[in-house]
């Protein structure tokens, strides 16, 4: 047989799988839950973004299936073994600031711009063209091959929980959801929640803490952050004190005060969770200020335990710093923090934890620092690092295909980020960002690179040919 041009037979079919990719990323698939219903369990948007892909693989004559609206298949060839390829439809708010239409799939400059075009839809809809090649080529296959569609990755993962209740697991697979070339080790990923029960309330301070709240996501870095604080008297030093504080921080913000109440406002950089130093943690410099003011003890404790965490996501405030060869350093994100008189406070954490490191052992130890300080720790939630050694023969193909794709040479990383790669038995996450590339997923202006995506497919083309011959 002839050797497959695969890139060529991509570059045959670039403007339709731009058509068809736009049509994915023009429907806001956010996570609604207080729009769901039980036809569409985590909102419309969602279900038209799974309904979309599956109706294009039926229109393409691949067989598809929706499993109750949280996740589906599409699937071709034949066999025994199966090859899992999952993507997801699911996207991230899309925050504020940018200089498009979010939902427009714009193409300027050789990019398409658009929440999700990078993070998953633009790598999802590659993978499913890898697949469509394969299929108009004719090519034989012994092994099935399913591109099984994920809607609740950026969340809980119920999408897939429930998916593999109904249907069977790959026999190995990979995930188009994170770097090229080749994801071998992922960190495990814990949330959780420290709770700061509210004793009792201080009236005669100077300044009484009333709200705080930033971060909608513990996998992100919250761009966002605002306070409310009672005071005796107007402060106006202090007004001037805190903008001297922004310019210091090199960020920006507000403070006003309106019927004995000072307002303070920051504006931070967000980033994904699973690298902290790479965002601006609105919240935890918000903090870091207010944490100098004479609060009330209440307030006062919130704030030193949200500002503790200043310049300090290793671990290093809970003692339980760690790091391995294959997978690197643990990292803590403080994703999602309020706090109001009424309720007290409440601090959500994302943690990634290196593959070798001890998950009991650490939970202990963070209980037992919170619990020092008057703390609780709440709603625990982990899933456990995936591993896959290096010379296993996943790993050989799809280094094999890398480097004839690209001619670069397929090192293997470890990542903190989460991938469904975690969802399989034996799988790995494959692509779609090109090392030096910028990664903008989850950040106001989200593009993918339409040459990157079209080589993404001729990539994924041949490895689902080759793993499924």
């Amino acid at each position: 047989m002839a050797t497959i041009n695969w890139m060529e037979e991509v570059l045959k079919r670039k403007d339709e799988f731009i058509k068809d990719l736009q049509g994915l990323l023009q429907i806001k698939s956010v996570l609604d839950e207080e729009n769901a219903s039980e036809d569409a369990p985590l909102g419309q948007g969602i279900k038209d973004a799974l309904q979309y892909v599956l109706d294009l693989g039926e229109k393409n004559g691949f067989s598809s299936k929706n499993v109750d609206n949280l996740a589906g298949h599409i699937e071709i060839g034949q066999g025994k073994e199966l090859i899992g390829v999952l993507g997801h439809v699911d996207v991230v708010p899309e925050g504020d600031g940018w200089s498009v239409d979010p939902y427009s799939g714009i193409v300027k400059d050789g990019k398409i711009y658009a929440r999700g075009s990078s993070d998953d839809k633009g790598p999802t809809m590659a993978a499913y063209y890898g697949m469509k090649i394969i299929k108009e080529l004719g090519l034989p296959l012994s092994k099935r091959v399913r591109l099984i569609i994920g809607t609740d990755e950026e969340s809980n993962w119920r999408c897939v929980d429930h998916y593999f209740t109904q249907e069977e697991m790959p026999t190995t697979g990979f995930v188009p959801d994170a770097d090229f070339p080749i994801i071998f080790a992922e960190k495990g990923i814990a949330d959780y929640d420290i709770v700061q029960p509210i004793h009792k309330q201080d009236a005669s301070a100077s300044y009484q803490l009333v709200s705080f709240q930033s971060g909608r996501r513990y996998n992100m870095v919250p761009d966002f952050a605002k306070a409310t604080i009672k005071v005796q008297e107007a402060p106006t030093k202090l007004i001037e004190d805190y903008l001297g504080y922004l310019k210091e921080v090199m960020l920006e913000g507000e403070a006003n005060i309106e019927d004995g109440e000072l307002f303070f406002s920051l504006i931070g950089k967000s980033a994904h969770g699973a690298e902290p130093r790479h965002g601006k943690n609105a919240g935890v410099l918000l903090a870091q200020y207010l944490q100098k003011l004479e609060l009330d003890e209440e307030g006062q404790k919130y704030m030193l335990t949200v500002s503790a965490f200043h310049n300090k996501s290793r671990g290093e405030v809970f003692g339980i710093e760690y790091e391995d060869e294959d997978s690197g350093e643990l990292t803590i994100n403080v994703g999602v923090m309020s706090y109001s008189r009424e309720a007290g406070g409440r601090i959500g954490l994302n943690m990634r934890y290196p593959v070798t490191f001890d998950i009991e052992e650490g939970r202990k130890k963070i209980e037992e620092t919170l619990h020092s300080k008057g703390l609780q720790l709440e709603n625990f939630s982990d899933s456990k690092p995936t591993y896959v050694k290096k010379d296993d023969p996943l790993i050989k193909t799809l280094q094999k295909v890398y480097e004839e794709q690209t001619g670069e040479k397929a090192d293997l990383l470890a990542i903190g980020g989460g991938t469904y790669a975690r969802a399989l038995d034996h799988g790995v996450a494959f692509g779609a960002l090109f090392p030096g590339r910028e990664d903008v997923m989850h950040q106001k202006d989200e593009y993918a690179i339409v040459d990157d995506l079209l080589l993404a497919t001729a990539i994924y083309a041949q490895a689902i040919y080759e793993l499924a011959k």
